[in-house]
């Protein structure tokens, strides 16, 4: 036994060197020695080899069950007045058959719910999210996996944890230790690099290549930053290339010594649980802060929820009131290399952090869109909707009005008059607006 305790310190003293002097020094100084982008090359080879092994298998053995594709059900897609069109105006019975076949429709599988799914994958990626079958297609393909585990779970997880620790407590201990200085622009920039180096360190933990676009386009000091959100990592993800105010509730436990740490440095906007609830005082504490030139831009995901990584849903338009200019970042992950999205009614915030530090790695592209302002005659909410569709459309998603909110509530009064006032304008032959008096 005491033989082993010199082996054991010397294991962990070479690991921290090489923790430190290879991966954590080069990632707070923005540098890269090019390890990690070898490894995603030989992640694509291994996976296209996987992919082609697959196929051929398919072909080999028939019994193998092919991946069901994303959509389950054929829609028509056409409209309301498409597919109706009743003669002469009038009332018919049959009209109820176009709402039973739209209610059953969205019952199999509707366009909300799906976007709180995983994004399935065509094929194997070698992680267990996908079809299981594919392992058992060939013994080789068999061995990879078993490989792949190991150095998931004994290489990767391990490092991915040091570094966590590491990077964690650095933005505690930084922080806390730059508080204590007077407000000065020293000070400023002292916060901003103890911020940017504990994102860098953390983003490097996760196995993180980031391909930043338009990088002439990041949101500028007074400004607010939306962006699609994907998952919790999106703030590492978008803080590994600059400083944001972040904006959010409260919280105890871990999370609540990381923000009472992060504000004593920098003036994120962190609110208590009764102030959240009053929108008036969230708005006036907001405009405030962009009002002053020279505090960070603020980050806010105006979904308000996790989307999986396929589309965009409704912004809410709280945050296009607070005024200022709006600079939106449109936020894309690779599926093939883990799945980035976190189903928060599925898995808690440990079990999510541990399936994403046991996948291959974190590939996302981020695109800079040109800072927006509200337009002459534009109320928030339209403001709003043109952003998304910008982000969407710049993302590569899909654009949905859908509010995310859905995913814990029922459907709205106001969506449910919306199609009544559409099915009142056809058989009375009046225009939306006029149909409108119809249903009050």
């Amino acid at each position: 036994m005491d033989d082993l305790w010199p082996v054991a310190v010397g294991v962990f003293q070479a690991w921290m060197f090489v923790v430190v002097f290879f991966i954590m020094l080069p990632a707070m100084c923005g540098l890269s020695l090019g390890v990690t982008s070898v490894y995603i090359q030989i992640l694509v080879k291994i996976l296209e080899w996987a992919t082609l092994r697959i196929q051929r298998g398919r072909q080999e053995q028939p019994s193998v069950p092919v991946p069901l594709p994303n959509g389950i059900i054929e829609r028509a897609g056409g409209s309301m007045e498409e597919e109706m069109a009743p003669a002469g105006a009038e009332f018919s019975l049959s009209d109820a058959l176009f709402f039973y076949k739209e209610g059953v429709e969205s019952i199999v599988d509707d366009q909300v719910t799906q976007r709180f799914s995983s994004e399935e994958l065509a094929s194997w990626n070698l992680l267990t999210r996908t079809n299981h079958n594919f392992r058992y297609i060939s013994l080789r393909l068999t061995v990879i996996w078993g490989l792949g585990v190991c150095v998931r779970y004994g290489v990767l997880f391990p490092l991915r944890i040091t570094l966590t620790v590491i990077g964690l407590s650095w933005l505690v201990i930084g922080t806390t230790l730059v508080g204590f200085l007077p407000e000065s622009s020293v000070k400023t920039w002292l916060s901003e690099l103890v911020h940017v180096t504990c994102y860098r360190i953390c983003a490097r933990g996760l196995s993180a290549t980031v391909h930043y676009h338009n990088r002439d386009n990041r949101p500028q000091k007074g400004g607010i930053c939306v962006s699609n959100h994907t998952t919790p990592i999106d703030v590492v993800i978008l803080a590994n290339d600059g400083c944001y105010a972040m904006v959010g509730q409260v919280h105890g436990g871990l999370m609540g010594v990381l923000q009472r740490s992060m504000v004593r440095s920098c003036p994120h906007v962190w609110f208590e649980r009764s102030e959240m609830r009053d929108r008036h005082a969230v708005t006036n504490r907001l405009r405030a802060h962009v009002a002053a030139k020279n505090k960070l831009p603020i980050l806010i995901f105006p979904e308000g929820t996790c989307i999986n990584n396929t589309s965009v849903m409704m912004f809410k338009k709280g945050s296009f009131e607070i005024g200022g200019t709006i600079h939106p970042v449109a936020i894309k992950y690779d599926p093939r290399f883990g799945d980035a999205f976190w189903n928060s009614s599925k898995y808690n915030m440990v079990s999510y952090l541990l399936r994403m530090m046991t996948s291959w790695a974190i590939v996302v592209n981020v695109w800079y869109l040109p800072p927006m302002t509200i337009q002459e005659g534009e109320d928030a909410a339209q403001f709003a909707n043109r952003v998304k569709s910008a982000v969407a459309h710049r993302g590569g998603l899909l654009d949905l009005d859908w509010d995310g909110g859905l995913k814990r509530g029922k459907v709205k009064d106001s969506l449910k008059e919306e199609q009544q006032k559409k099915y009142s304008s056809i058989i009375t032959g009046q225009s939306d607006h006029d149909s409108s008096s119809l249903t009050t």
